[in-house]
């Protein structure tokens, strides 16, 4: 009797899954539950065991200096000073100083200020950086906000120097409902800068100024972090002293998003910094402790993100200081939204140069003849795979194919598979084949990845759900005789996804470093098929899976074409304007910048790396992703580039159609007829 019921159990759960024979040389597929939370979990636990490994891998013993001001975004150039400051006004008078409010131009049309102690007779300086949700005013004791061991400027001044106290840009969240920091932040990092480079040149062009006289900065939380980072890139600064921050760790990610450097701690950890710093003299401070912050979830567009307080030991008590006297009230505010505005601004001015830069930056790409194109295309590819995406070395796993059969309808059969991909913490692709039921013994097919959306998952392309968008293209296309796989990308589940592009980029790498090889392991498997063409493999994905199309076929090779579909447009500007209503400069996709992608590649330069393989665009006239024009000009380019300069129109293509962000399958189904069908 026990026999019989194991026996109906397994028959319950075989009605149950679908399942019935596995494909032929593959083994059964028996996992339960959401594979698609399990690949998340995959990916969580792989990214974590990378940073691991990469906090304990042994650093240069001479870090990179210009390798960390690229990164931080410490690139603009400083302007030299005309006058030590553009603006000195008195406010304040304290016991033995007076406090002048002070502002100096640091580069392009940028502005630091804040205030300057000023010590009779005084013949050396500091910068004392407060934390970001402190004002100059607080650190200079002001109405008495802050406890005295926060007034780090006063008892400097008190001293005998002159003190200098730079604004910050603080965390409120302003009408853009994000932070003002990851505001900032956002389109800076698109474009190859940071808030927080932007913050360190302020400071630098104070450096500038003081000379000699400068004895020593010193931070505090937000500003301890730019006092280590500005010591460790510049060489004029003879000591530095910094208390609430403990240096750049395993759980960067975890910071808020303006916290995030591409690649930091691939050769810049604490150590590393300390290195650069020495043989000056670095002071780590235990007081006063770092601020606590707190971003939590669906309470923001922005990352959730956390500043944990650290050395949080009672300071002595002392006893308060006297009150200093005002001579002239300052508008903080409009100081603060002065500093907002011209960062800005700037980063708009930048977005308007990006086209040229791009330009100079493609300008080793050779179109004089396909062998010329081929052979300084492998530059770009290697820049993009590097630099932009972040590639693993891990070496592919053999496959080792599970599937099992669902049903979809009479005229198709499909398969659940799981393909292994990377060793450490199992890390899997997840996808199902489509195969039409005509296909005859010793017969080849062409084969077509159809790549899901935001929030997708491969049954969204089969026709089991979200219909409307997709229109079930994978059954269609295999209907129309293709072999088809729709696989599982990572951008499910919110902030579970999104959490993993911070992990990543934390150590030079993002989302795309790990759906790239799932991709060549998915099209290595499918190429392998009694059935598939391996020759005639396309890419066809809608919304994110449209920049997939962008973005995986230039590493995949075993893709023969590529189909971006309700995606395509001006990809930087669409990120980068906080002008646009289409821009995700505040919107709730807070993991979708990429950093520098304002100076290499945009989708024109892109598609360049998928080129001379066929190319399409699927637009609709309504599609919200954006307006008609953004899309013609950027794909303007990239026409340009396969019928004035490679002689090739004909495999460049878009199909306007009136509709919205959907699949149309009309001309993209010509295209595939075209280039896949012999």
């Amino acid at each position: 009797m026990k026999a019989f019921f194991c026996l109906l159990s397994t028959l319950l759960f075989l009605a149950h899954s679908g399942f019935a024979e596995p494909l032929a040389d593959t083994r059964a597929l028996d996992w339960e539950g959401d594979i698609a939370s399990r690949l998340i979990d995959a990916a969580d636990a792989f990214l974590l065991k990378k940073i691991e490994q990469t906090m304990a891998a042994e650093k240069s013993e001479n870090p990179d200096r210009a390798e960390l001001a690229r990164i931080l975004g410490v690139v603009d150039e400083r302007v030299a000073p005309k006058s030590r400051f553009e603006m000195l006004t008195k406010v304040a008078e304290g016991e033995n100083f007076v406090v002048y409010e002070v502002r100096w131009q640091a580069f392009g049309d940028v502005h630091g200020e804040g205030l300057w102690l000023s010590s009779p007779g005084a013949t050396k300086s500091m910068i004392v950086i407060p934390d970001a949700d402190q004002t100059p005013e607080e650190m200079a004791g002001y109405h008495g906000k802050l406890p005295i061991e926060y007034q780090t400027a006063r008892e400097y001044a008190a001293s005998g120097l002159n003190v200098f106290v730079p604004a910050l840009i603080n965390r409120s969240a302003g009408s853009h409902t994000l932070s003002n920091r990851e505001y900032l932040y956002r389109p800076a990092f698109e474009l190859g800068r940071h808030l927080i480079g932007y913050e360190i040149q302020k400071i630098l062009a104070l450096v500038d100024r003081l000379g000699p006289d400068l004895v020593a900065v010193h931070g505090h939380g937000e500003g301890g972090m730019l006092a280590l980072f500005a010591a460790a890139l510049d060489e004029r600064i003879p000591m530095v002293m910094v208390s609430g921050y403990s240096g750049p760790g395993a759980d960067l990610w975890q910071e808020p998003a303006e916290r995030n450097v591409f690649g930091l701690l691939k050769q810049f950890d604490r150590a590393s910094l300390e290195r650069m710093i020495a043989p000056r003299e670095l002071k780590n401070l235990a007081q006063p402790p770092a601020p606590y912050v707190l971003i939590e979830p669906k309470k923001s567009r922005g990352k959730p993100g956390r500043l944990l307080s650290v050395g949080d030991q009672k300071a002595d008590p002392k006893i308060p200081a006297p009150p200093l006297k005002i001579v002239r009230v300052l508008d903080q505010e409009a100081r603060h939204a002065r500093q907002l505005h011209e960062l800005d601004r700037h980063n708009q001015q930048l977005l308007v140069e990006s086209p040229y830069v791009r330009a100079e930056f493609m300008a080793k790409l050779k179109t004089d003849s396909p062998q010329d194109f081929a052979k300084s295309q492998k530059f770009y590819r290697d820049y993009f795979a590097e630099k932009v995406i972040g590639r693993f070395d891990d070496a592919l796993l053999p496959a080792n194919p599970r599937t099992r059969e669902i049903e979809i309808n009479d005229k198709v059969r499909a398969y659940e598979v799981v393909l292994d991909v990377f060793e450490d913490a199992s890390f899997f692709a997840y996808g199902i084949l489509v195969v039409p039921r005509d296909l005859k013994a010793g017969e080849t097919r062409p084969c077509v990845v159809c790549q899901h959306g935001l929030e997708g998952r491969p049954q969204s392309t089969i026709g089991e759900k979200d219909a409307h968008y997709y229109a079930a293209f994978a059954t269609r296309l295999a209907e129309r005789g293709y072999i088809t796989f729709a696989p599982q990308n990572l951008y499910i589940f919110e902030d579970r996804f999104r959490t993993l592009q911070f992990k990543a980029n934390s150590i030079g790498r993002t989302l795309f470093s790990l759906m790239v090889p799932q991709h060549q392991q998915i099209t290595d498997w499918l190429g392998g098929l009694e059935f598939v063409d391996a020759d005639r493999i396309g890419f066809y994905g809608l919304s994110y899976g449209g920049k997939s199309a962008m973005r995986i076929p230039p590493l995949v090779d075993n893709y023969c074409l590529s189909i971006c579909s309700a995606d395509f447009n001006d990809w930087v500007w669409k990120n980068a304007s906080t002008r646009s209503p289409y821009s995700y400069a505040n919107k709730s996709e807070y993991e979708i910048f990429e950093f520098d992608l304002g100076s290499t590649f945009n989708y024109s330069e892109m598609a360049a790396l998928i080129a001379p393989r066929p190319f399409m665009v699927e637009r609709g006239h309504f599609d919200g992703v954006a307006p008609d024009e953004r899309v013609a000009l950027e794909f303007a380019k990239i026409r340009h580039l396969y019928s004035a300069k490679l002689g090739i129109g004909e495999r460049a293509t878009i199909e306007w159609f009136v509709g919205p962000h959907k699949i149309n399958g009309v001309g993209t189904y010509q295209f595939l007829d075209h280039w896949l069908k012999p």
